[in-house]
């Protein structure tokens, strides 16, 4: 099995002998059914990616929640390789938070692989009574085997930038993480590093307010995040906060691999850009502007400017490559960041958004483009939506991307979404010199699941990944 090696523990003992594991022969995605007007719960597809298989790029198992309207969105493990060092923890249950419902499933996925089944709900009475927590986000496992969960609010709907811990046995909820003290007004995504006694948070927004579809005057309101929120590692109190600035909405925030470097990025969605952030010789963190998406001048459009609105980011195991997605543009980016503070652009694909040819889109200034970029069309299907949430294999040779977002803004940036579907593609990846291209034979159209069109969001490898697994 993918991640075993004799008395250790599950995943790998560095992120360079992960890049050797085997190639991904299955992924599982969340598939959303909220807001697209099908009264069905939301489910688990398991997909087959082996070429050799007779099924390949197919669905080949779902599994239905119980319950209508919850909003899977992402998922993370009940270990992963931060327990590599401990045979006795094994990469056995996929943890599924729901952000709207705030309840957490959490699936067995090693009974079966191919044929996931349901082990547990934690229902979202349990997160409020424990925890005054709700919206559940990022899942990450610990190298003590317990769950870490960030949340969005409580459960009236209000910010609250939370944590709460799972039991990684029984996974009842054993309380919030933090210890008491100052509490972030919003909440989003994490990552930890014990190595520098850290774990860095971002903000989304608030729950109610996002939940609607998205304002740009709830951005001057403040109701949506501005800051990478940095914790105390063992005393698990919020230490500082860096202001990235109004409008900012810093989203997915990823260290780089390699446990000893003190830098990452994060991706600032609404500015467009990626900061990058790093422990400063005084032995405080910072953050500096390293890449920047200039916004497009438009017509046709829900404001005259369009940002790119970067969505998702991701680092190669080796630290060499960054990655990210423009959902409104419609382009995923490959940078060399093999000098943090200077990446360079080494690759470039557009898989639909909002300024494709033909559309009701009229780009009237570009600081980047000459002419508005073709539809992107495989198979004879024009993409529906924009590039959104990545996944790259272990040696970093194939991108995964899928084009939803969340059900709510999907319906007001790319209502085609919730009658087409969403779709999986693949990008093949140049790892020696940089670059990105289509696979032209890889399409899996969620637009004609069974029970209809759905939205498919974050993608995960049985084995782990480069966004769920953290090395101590």
């Amino acid at each position: 099995m993918a991640g075993k090696c004799g008395a250790c523990g599950p995943g790998y003992a560095s992120p360079l002998e992960a890049m050797k594991g085997p190639r991904e022969q299955l992924l599982y995605l969340p598939c959303i059914y909220r807001n697209t007007g099908i009264g069905i719960p939301d489910f688990l597809a398991t997909v087959d990616v082996d070429p050799k298989s007779p099924r390949y790029c197919q669905v080949i198992h779902r599994l239905p929640m119980p319950h209508v309207g919850d909003e899977l969105h992402h998922s993370g493990w009940n270990a992963c390789s931060s327990c590599h060092g401990d045979p006795g923890k094994s990469r056995r249950f996929l943890i599924l938070p729901s952000l709207v419902s705030s309840r957490i499933y959490v699936v067995d996925v090693a009974t079966d692989p191919r044929a996931p089944r349901l082990h547990k709900v934690v229902e979202a009475e349990e997160l409020a009574r424990k925890a005054n927590a709700a919206f559940p986000h990022t899942s990450h496992c610990l190298g003590s085997g317990e769950i870490l969960i960030s949340c969005l609010g409580d459960p009236d709907g209000n910010g609250k930038g939370t944590f709460v811990l799972l039991d990684g046995e029984t996974f009842e909820v054993k309380g919030n993480w933090e210890k008491g003290g100052k509490i972030p007004n919003l909440g989003y995504d994490f990552w930890y590093q014990p190595r520098h006694n850290v774990l860095l948070s971002t903000e989304w927004g608030v729950p109610r307010v996002l939940a609607q579809g998205f304002d740009p005057k709830d951005v001057e309101k403040g109701h949506y995040g501005r800051h990478i929120n940095v914790w105390d590692w063992r005393e698990r109190r919020l230490a500082q906060q860096l202001d990235l600035g109004a409008g900012c909405i810093p989203l997915e925030i990823r260290f780089l691999h390699d446990p000893s470097a003190a830098q990452g990025f994060v991706g600032c969605a609404l500015s467009g850009d990626i900061r990058r952030f790093y422990r400063s010789p005084e032995g405080k963190w910072e953050a500096e502007k390293v890449i920047e998406v200039p916004s497009k001048k438009v017509q046709g459009w829900l404001l005259p400017e369009m940002p790119g609105l970067i969505t998702d980011i991701l680092i190669s195991l080796d630290d060499r490559f960054l990655y990210f997605s423009n959902w409104l543009h419609g382009d995923v980016r490959q940078y060399d960041i093999s000098d943090p503070k200077n990446p360079k652009l080494v690759g470039q694909v557009f898989l639909g958004g909002s300024i494709s040819k033909g559309g009701a889109v009229t780009v009237v200034e570009d600081r980047e483009l000459r002419d508005q970029p073709e539809p992107c069309v495989i198979q004879g299907k024009r993409i529906p939506g924009g590039p959104q949430m990545l996944q790259l294999s272990l040696d970093g040779r194939r991108l995964y991307v899928t084009t939803s977002l969340f059900s709510a803004w999907d319906r007001q940036f790319y209502p085609s979404l919730l009658t087409e579907g969403s779709v999986l593609l693949q990008l093949d990846v140049d790892t020696a010199r940089g670059g990105l291209a289509v696979n032209a034979q890889f399409l899996l159209d969620f637009g004609k699941e069974p029970g209809g069109p759905c939205l498919a969001h974050e993608v995960r490898y049985p084995g782990g990944d480069c966004t769920s697994d953290i090395w101590l």
